[in-house]
């Protein structure tokens, strides 16, 4: 996939944090990008600056996505590229103690719910109205079609404590990338799934020095948190080589999650 001025790409989440690092990456190889979020104001100022469109758009609602789709579409054109990475992320022991009386209570469904409904549900409701745009479009080299990039977490595979909910939801995005792969092969549509370490990005911003020198330390090499430029990086270089798909790829220089 060739990433120059005749591309068009949907990032979602692309507001802030890693979605906004992938569509400035996008825009610097002149590809159009529209960006799907919430945050209208830094949305619309994200777009200002990457010559994009900001696209008002909850993926936890079918017709909030169609009409991001629609509006992107008719400002770039259909998409070739979608790169997942609206998201949240949320913590809540399965039985917890509370603060107040010591009670003991069992983890809230409403905040398990929302929170598979975003990271996952939100994923594959994007993924899917994205898919079903890209395979009737003419193929490119080697008879591709298009590539859908999603994003889950190392927690899908070694989540902490408290991380029932979002382990989950990020382990149905790394359960779901093979198969989706297999019902877009004949197609031409690649689908592959980045799994970010701990990364910096705008809630690790309001975190104390210290405790983001100490996460850091944990990481084997580099010893420092990963950055939205390293995932970006990533999502170029899947896009550019067509021989990945199905793949899940960890982003974390090395780290394996301790219990805590």
């Amino acid at each position: 996939m060739k990433l120059d001025s005749s591309m068009a790409a949907v990032v979602t989440g692309g507001a802030s944090g890693l979605g906004e690092g992938t569509a400035r990456a996008l825009a610097a190889r002149g590809v159009k990008v529209a960006l799907f979020d919430l945050n209208a104001e830094r949305g619309e100022a994200v777009a200002a600056e990457t010559g994009g469109v900001f696209c008002a758009v909850d993926v936890t609602d079918d017709a909030s996505v169609a009409a991001g789709f629609d509006k992107a579409r008719a400002a770039h054109g259909q998409e070739r590229l979608t790169v997942n990475c609206a998201g949240i992320a949320t913590g809540q022991k399965t039985v917890s103690r509370s603060k107040t009386d010591g009670s003991m209570r069992a983890h809230d469904m409403a905040s398990f719910e929302r929170t598979v409904r975003i990271n996952l549900f939100g994923t594959y409701r994007v993924l899917s109205q994205s898919a079903l745009g890209m395979v009737q479009l003419e193929p490119m080299a080697d008879g591709e079609r298009g590539l859908i990039v999603n994003t889950a977490s190392v927690a899908a595979q070694d989540g902490q404590i408290g991380q029932a909910a979002y382990s989950a939801s990020k382990g149905g995005v790394y359960a779901l990338t093979l198969p989706v792969a297999r019902d877009l092969m004949n197609d031409g549509v690649r689908v592959n799934t980045v799994l970010p370490g701990i990364m910096w990005t705008p809630m690790m911003a309001g975190m104390d020095q210290k405790v983001q020198d100490a996460l850091a330390a944990q990481i084997p090499f580099p010893k420092r948190l990963g950055t939205p430029a390293d995932y970006a990086a990533l999502v170029l270089h899947l896009a550019e080589n067509v021989y990945i798909n199905g793949e899940c790829i960890r982003l974390d220089g090395g780290i394996r999650m301790a219990p805590r």
